[in-house]
Order: C-alpha cells, then structure tokens, then sequence
C-alpha cells in the first residue's frame, strides 16, 4: 500500500472525479504542504492556494514558467485566462492528464504534484494552450510556446501536432513530437522518446499513436506509421513501421516480439518483456 498516497481521503473513482472534488482535493493537500514545510508557503500559495479555480492555477503555472525578457508574465497570462474561458475541453484535458499520473507514476502521491513540479505535466498543458493558439490562426504566437516550452522543459511539440486526453509524458527529458503527429487518448509515455519524420518531406510525415498505448524510454517511432491501440513500445526501440493493436514491439528497428501482455498497457505501465518476447 502506497501510504503516501493515503494520507488524505483517496477521490473514489479517479478517472470520473467531479472537477471540484479535484480542485478541493488540491487545495486540501496544499494548505497540508504549507503546514509541513512552511519554506514552500510562497510558492504554494502562489501557484495554487491564491486562486479561485483550476483554471486560474494552470494559467498562472503557464505564465509564470513561460515569461521571458521577450514576453511577460501578465501578457502570458492574459492568453492563457483567455484560452481556459472561450475552450473549457482545455480545463477538461487538463484535468485527465492530472488523475492520469496521479494514477500511473508511482512516484506520485498527491494531485498537487504534477501542477507544481512535474515538467512533462506542465509542459503538455503549455502544448495545448499552444495548440489552441495554433487552432485560432495566432501561429507566430504558437510557436513562441512551443519555443518556451523546449527551452524550460526540453519538451518540443510542435503546436499543430493533436494529443488526446489522459495522457502521461513521465519524466519528460528529449520529447519531440513532430507536426503531423497525432496521440490517442490515455497514451503513456517516458523520456526521450521521439515521434518524428524520416526526412525533410513535407504533408503528412509524422506518427498516429492508437488509444492506450506505451511507449518507453528513449523510443523513437518515425515517419506516418500507425502504432494500434493498447500496444507497446519497448525502450529504445525503432519503429519504422505499423504496429498493429495490442502488441509489443521492440529492437532496432523493431519488430512484433509478442502480445501487449494486457488490455491496458499504457495504465499498467509494465515496461518488462518476458522470456518468450526474447525469442
């Protein structure tokens, strides 16, 4: 039992959680945060005490990471309180990436967590609001996002690249994830895994990665392949072509070496190929 994690009253159903419930479970394990380590009290009350909302405290995460000599935090932050009011799917997404580490990265305890230290959360949030930059027509300004983000995260997707929801960027080190790159729903991944293109062809040149897939560290999966739902990428492999659903692939270049092991991968997050994958 992870008794960290238990610490406050578990959320009954993670996945199905009300918004408020999440936001006062954050603000619950905020104000315990400050009570055991008052040196934090500034950055936890700035970054989620002070606000209202969810949405207030991602907008200030996002301009306060972001900001630079070039653009300011209070401009930033006016982009961001724009996005979350006129696009309510962001605050959404937002919230499934957040139960989706809670529940899959052992090394998370509290839902706080991610929102204040977690550079792939962080990071994929600031994608989005990139994205929906990207989506308004507002493309220089997209790309000073997607700019900000590889030089604070090391995180470069680019901002017309579509990720679906509940997804897990784990560690979050060397991500790149090319323009015409499309990520399912409920897709776990760790560091340094690129989803690329074989040359410098233009149009369509870059992966589909089916719903509740896993893909390991250092993976690289290149050109406009399809990766199948509830597959599995092993670590350090290279995909260069499709991968059909709920299998595992692995090597360089990689090959279908056996089943995914289970309906779930990208949730159990089994990194481990058994005997009979190796031959």
């Amino acid at each position: 039992m992870n008794l960290q994690k238990d610490m406050i009253e578990p959320l009954s159903d993670a996945r199905d959680a009300p918004r408020d419930s999440v936001w006062g479970r954050i603000q619950r394990e905020a104000r315990i945060a400050v009570r055991d380590e008052p040196l934090l009290g500034a950055l936890i009350h700035a970054g989620l005490l002070h606000h209202a909302t969810f949405e207030a405290a991602l907008a200030y995460r996002f301009s306060l990471k972001l900001a630079s000599r070039e653009m300011s935090e209070q401009i930033l932050r006016e982009i961001a309180d724009d996005a979350f009011a006129r696009a309510p799917e962001l605050s959404a997404a937002a919230q499934a990436d957040l139960l989706a580490v809670y529940d899959r990265d052992p090394a998370t305890h509290r839902l706080m967590q991610p929102i204040l230290f977690f550079k792939g959360y962080q990071a994929l949030q600031a994608y989005r609001i990139g994205h929906w930059l990207w989506q308004q027509g507002r493309r220089d300004m997209a790309y000073f996002v997607q700019m900000r983000c590889s030089e604070v995260f090391g995180v470069d997707i680019h901002p017309a690249a579509r990720i679906g929801t509940g997804v897990m960027i784990d560690h979050a080190h060397s991500i790149v994830i090319g323009e015409t790159a499309v990520v399912g729903d409920d897709v776990s991944m760790l560091h340094s895994v690129t989803l690329g293109g074989t040359g410098k062809e233009d149009g369509d040149r870059h992966p589909k990665i089916g719903n509740g897939v896993m893909i390991g560290a250092g993976a690289k999966v290149l050109g406009n392949i399809r990766v199948g739902h509830h597959s599995r990428i092993a670590a350090g492999s290279v995909v260069l072509s499709e991968v059909p659903p709920c299998k595992t692939v692995a090597g360089v270049p990689a090959r279908i070496v056996g089943d995914a092991g289970c309906a779930d991968p990208s949730n159990s997050m089994n990194q481990l190929l058994g005997q009979e994958d190796l031959f």
